[in-house]
């Protein structure tokens, strides 16, 4: 998206369906970052991708296009990112969901791993409905995580360096950053 022609870009249909489905339009030829939201027909916008390294591109990539495109909607405090669990533990009558490796480790501390069950999810796809909506969709249990800026410019220095040409800066911010990411080198 970044190295995308704007005109190309306005002519891309998802793009012009996710303006229709959410009910904004773009500016005016003069100011073709303003984002006209009267209309907008949702309260919360949610970004929900695998919990896993292609997620969390697909994620960036969607943070990207509102930082860059919408940014009206993240100052307006619409955007936010589900977050599905990493693994889930069985143990006898002991059954719960780990968003992290210490909250597995920390299960497996505590009541063992011989005889447990631990299934990393690969993907959303790899949940049945029920874990899904238990987990990540049901509005009284999920964990959503609101999309906020606090310093716009480091925003754009961020975005403009995780999607821009130059490598050796990415690959630095993801080792440092991204604890799951796997770098070949």
């Amino acid at each position: 998206m970044e190295k995308a022609l704007e005109h190309k870009m306005w002519e891309n249909e998802e793009i012009k369906n996710m303006f229709l489905a959410l009910g904004v339009t773009k500016g005016t030829e003069e100011d073709s970052k303003a984002l006209n939201v009267e209309k907008l027909r949702y309260g919360k916008i949610i970004i929900m991708t695998d919990a896993d390294v292609d997620g969390s591109h697909i994620a960036t990539l969607m943070l990207t296009f509102f930082f860059r495109e919408m940014k009206a909607l993240v100052e307006n405090g619409h955007i936010y990112l589900a977050t599905p669990p990493l693994f889930q533990y069985k143990k006898g009558k002991v059954e719960r969901y780990c968003w992290t490796e210490a909250e597995r480790d920390a299960l497996i501390a505590e009541f063992g791993s011989k005889g447990a069950h631990i299934q990393r999810y690969k993907g959303l796809g790899e949940m049945n409905a029920e874990q899904l909506w238990e987990t990540t969709m049901n509005p009284e249990t999920r964990i959503l995580r609101q999309v906020t800026i606090e310093s716009a410019a480091e925003a754009d220095r961020i975005f403009s360096m995780l999607m821009g040409d130059d490598v050796p800066p990415r690959r630095e911010f993801i080792e440092k950053h991204a604890t799951y990411a796997k770098i070949d080198a």
